[in-house]
């Protein structure tokens, strides 16, 4: 039986593993699909294809949204995207800008707030263009200013603290429709997380194609809950560990194992999607 993990960061984002070490990972836990979902960037996904390959792992295009609805944060997953969809690649340059503009504004709240952090310090960290809290966080224990990146996260950089910046969110619709457009399917990320069950059904009515049951940090009910949700409004399943490399103290890569079946209805999702798109040029 073939399993899948469609939630997984590396450090062209705000993981720690390089897209090789990811690949490599996935293939030791045994998965057999991957699905490569950094912040706001497609930018690591051609190195990624190209290690998944080597090792014989199935390989889905994927990005994960930040976005808003009625008060609430929604991260999106967008799977199965064109990697030469020049539009879409834009709005992605634009979201890596107001990134890169955060770090610089955390930066200046660190040092009006006492703490001597230079932005530039953060993006030689980063090394790439889709910079985020937990690099700011990471230089801060580089630059021996706090012992720890909770410690950072948690006198700093949280929300309410002094050196929190709060994101830049394009609407939950324009981003169902930005994934379309490049020719994927939309799919909430972690709802038990983010606590979102009340905008789902809005959000699958405008669009959106389904839902992540399964995720690391769901409890078994979570699951079950979202999974018959799910059915009950006939979307998609995925799921998957969100995992950072070494961010989170360990990797998560293995935790989650969703089976083949979920994919190739996203597969068959996708076909349609993009044989509508055809008949409608």
């Amino acid at each position: 039986m073939k399993f899948a993990d469609l939630h997984m960061h590396t450090n062209f984002s705000d993981g720690t593993f390089t897209p090789e070490e990811l690949a490599q990972r996935a293939h030791d836990c045994g998965l057999r699909v991957v699905a490569l979902t950094d912040h706001d960037t497609l930018e690591g996904c051609e190195r990624m294809g190209k290690a998944c390959e080597n090792l014989g792992i199935e390989y889905i295009v994927a990005t994960e949204l930040t976005a808003e609805y009625d008060g609430y944060e929604i991260h999106l997953l967008g799977y199965y995207l064109d990697l030469q969809d020049e539009y879409f690649l834009s709005k992605l340059c634009q979201f890596q800008k107001v990134r890169q503009s955060r770090i610089i504004e955390m930066a200046e709240a660190l040092n009006k707030a006492g703490v001597p952090l230079e932005a530039d310090a953060v993006f030689e960290l980063a090394k790439c263009k889709s910079p985020g809290r937990p690099h700011v966080a990471r230089a801060m224990v580089n630059a021996g200013l706090v012992k720890s990146m909770d410690v950072a996260f948690e006198k700093y950089l949280k929300k309410g603290k002094p050196a929190w910046v709060p994101k830049f969110k394009i609407s939950a619709f324009e981003a169902i429709e930005l994934v379309h457009r490049a020719g994927g399917v939309a799919v909430m990320a972690h709802p038990g997380l983010n606590r979102t069950d009340e905008v789902l059904k809005p959000l699958i009515e405008s669009g959106m194609d389904g839902i992540e049951c399964f995720h690391t940090r769901h409890s078994t009910n979570d699951c079950e809950r979202y999974e018959c949700m799910a059915e009950e409004f006939g979307v998609l399943i995925t799921g998957g560990s969100d995992c950072h490399g070494m961010n989170k103290g360990r990797p998560l890569i293995g935790g989650i194992k969703l089976p083949y079946v979920y994919v190739e209805r996203m597969k068959e999702r996708v076909a349609r999607r993009r044989g509508e798109m055809a008949e409608a040029k």
